[in-house]
Parts: C-alpha cells; sequence; structure tokens
C-alpha cells in the first residue's frame, strides 16, 4: 500500500468519524457536510474527493458498522460451546453493539429508509452478510451434534429481520436494545434449534 493510499484510507476514516460524531451530538437531519468537515479538521474540497454527498457518507459510515458488528459478533462465538450458549453469545454481542452507538443504531432505523435506492442496496448487503455469518456460525460440529444445520436463506431472513425489528421498536420506543437480550435469545434458540 502506498503512502497515497494511507493518506487516502486515513482522510475517509477522520470523515466518516465526523459524520458519527455529528450523529450523535445532533443527529443525522441536522448534520451538514460542514458540521463533518470541522470535526473531521479537513476541508469541503476533501470531504466531496471521497463521498458526493452526506447521504453518501452516511451510507459509508453504517456499512463500516455493519462489517465491525459481523466480524465482532463471529469472533465472539465459541464454536465448542453448547449450541444455545453460541445463540446467547450472538446476540449479547450483536446487543451490545447496537448499544455501543445508539445514536447511529437510531440513524439506521429513522434516516435510511428516507435515502431511496442507494439506501435499499445498503440494507440487501447488510441482510447478506448477516445471512451468510449465520450460516457460518451455525455450520459447526456442536451444532451438527445437537442436530442443528444452517438454516435456509429464508429462515435466516425471518430471523434476522425479526432480531432487527424487535431492536428498532425497543429503540424508537426509548428503551435499550438490551431490554429485549432474554426474549432475542429465546427467539432465536426456537427458530434455530432441532426440528
Amino acid at each position: 500500500m502506498t503512502s497515497v493510499d494511507v493518506d487516502t484510507r486515513r482522510y475517509r476514516q477522520r470523515l466518516l468519524d465526523g459524520l458519527a460524531a455529528s450523529i450523535t451530538s445532533g443527529g443525522f437531519r441536522d448534520t451538514t457536510v460542514a458540521d463533518v468537515v470541522r470535526r473531521a479538521r479537513t476541508s469541503r474540497r476533501t470531504f466531496y474527493e471521497h463521498f458526493s454527498s452526506r447521504e453518501e457518507c452516511l451510507i459509508a459510515l453504517l456499512a463500516d458498522a455493519n462489517r465491525s458488528m459481523i466480524q465482532q459478533i463471529s469472533e465472539a462465538v465459541d464454536p465448542r460451546a453448547p449450541w444455545k450458549e453460541q445463540v446467547r453469545q450472538a446476540i449479547e454481542t450483536w446487543i451490545a453493539c447496537a448499544e455501543s452507538e445508539p445514536a447511529i443504531t437510531l440513524s439506521w432505523i429513522r434516516d435510511v429508509p428516507a435515502l431511496g435506492a442507494p439506501a435499499r442496496d445498503l440494507q440487501r448487503d447488510a441482510m447478506e452478510g448477516f445471512i451468510a455469518m449465520t450460516q457460518r456460525l451455525t455450520d459447526t460440529a456442536e451444532m451438527r451434534a445437537a442436530g442443528i444445520s444452517p438454516p435456509s436463506r429464508q429462515l435466516a431472513i425471518m430471523l434476522l429481520g425479526g432480531l432487527r425489528e424487535l431492536i428498532a421498536t425497543t429503540v424508537e420506543d426509548g428503551g435499550r436494545a438490551g431490554d429485549v437480550t432474554e426474549l432475542a435469545v429465546r427467539a432465536s434458540i426456537a427458530l434455530l434449534g432441532p426440528a
């Protein structure tokens, strides 16, 4: 990687961090490009070298957050643990990720639907990443020994969509994502368990 590539990545990350800080401070709707570049300590020109709009910057921020969440969940699950404990590890990590950045979680819920087609692509890509993760995490010796096989794509969508909506409605209603941990674990065990 060249020094130009390193600088490009560093500026891009500063802009994403600037957007995240601005969302945390006042929400996405009230965030301007000027807010982002001020927090990133960079110029508007640099912003527009990386993103065509603040919406594109938000999509990039959320795509990075999704990849990070998938990685954290994957790393948190011990494939040698009893299968129900593996499910708990995955759910608890998902919820911990959502709670670690509540403003970003709220932005996912409130702002993404208004972004149109690019946001729909983000949502589909995120779902595909979570489906692949779920199928990978359930394709272990411990799961097979319990009579569990990786869920079909449709079942994974039902599970993940339900969890996402449960967290979204809880947070929108003023609760904490952690308020639904036990329910989410029980529902996931029921859907993923042996037939």
